[in-house]
């Protein structure tokens, strides 16, 4: 059985690199949607991508991420870039139904959205020295507790520092790292079926 996806975008928004890897799945069999809560922009930038998220509101992004879900089935895999793990890993904890998370580049304390549904599987993926991932914002202590808690959920680190390192539309773009993660997020669709 093949599976249906949402996966939502990261701060510089729904760009050919995100679209890229929604292909990749479709071409496995999938269902992907991929909304756009950025309303149509896009950024050269992460921090010009942050700026735009930040002055449009976490919030309102977080919101259009949910209610882009709201008309599909019950039982979807959520998956996120970054600032996308946001509605993906809200959704995945608290919408009923959901069958697996993939988080790219973010992880969120579990706390966040109450607590980790039973059986339902995720996949953590971020590079080792991102600093967005690694460092300040604490998402690899979120994903290791997150490993530690729930015994379906898997993290995979990467060697290096780039972030959004499987948007082949963006200049950090590591074609063997995405590759690699790209076929353990097919391995897990796989298993969900």
């Amino acid at each position: 059985m093949m599976a249906e996806v949402v996966l939502y975008h990261h701060a510089q928004g729904l760009t050919d690199g995100v679209r890229a890897f929604a292909g990749e799945l479709r071409r496995a069999g999938h269902t992907v949607h991929t909304p756009d809560l950025y309303e149509g922009n896009t950024f050269a930038t992460l921090e010009e991508g942050i700026e735009f998220a930040r002055s449009t509101g976490f919030g309102t992004v977080l919101e259009r991420g949910v209610a882009a879900a709201q008309d599909l089935p019950a039982a979807v895999v959520y998956a996120g870039f970054s600032l996308g793990v946001m509605p993906a890993q809200k959704l995945t904890q608290t919408r009923p139904g959901a069958v697996g998370g993939l988080f790219f580049d973010a992880c969120l304390p579990v706390e966040e959205f109450g607590t980790w549904p039973d059986g339902v599987p995720a996949q953590v993926h971020g590079k080792d020295q991102d600093p967005y991932f690694a460092e300040e914002g604490g998402d690899l202590d979120s994903a290791r507790a997150l490993v530690a808690a729930v015994d379906t959920a898997e993290l995979f680190l990467y060697p290096g520092k780039q972030h959004l390192f499987a948007d082949s539309s963006l200049p950090g773009y590591d074609e063997a790292a995405a590759k690699l993660m790209t076929q353990r997020t097919l391995d897990f669709l796989a298993k969900l079926g």
